[in-house]
């Protein structure tokens, strides 16, 4: 599997929860923090729900 980088862009401040839980799976804490991740379809689909809260790269 291809691997994607994911940085958080925007705050889960006044987000629902399940973003909030999205992010926290992603292992996202923080604006500005990147993560490595493989491109299975359970992450694709999570980077899906907040999309608009990151910015993806492939690697």
């Amino acid at each position: 599997m291809a691997k994607i980088k994911i940085t958080q862009i925007k705050s889960v401040i006044d987000r629902s929860e399940r973003q909030k839980r999205t992010m926290q799976a992603l292992g996202l804490k923080r604006i500005n923090q990147s993560v490595e991740v493989e491109a299975t379809p359970s992450i694709v689909g999570m980077i899906r729900k907040v999309n608009h809260l990151v910015a993806l790269e492939s690697l």
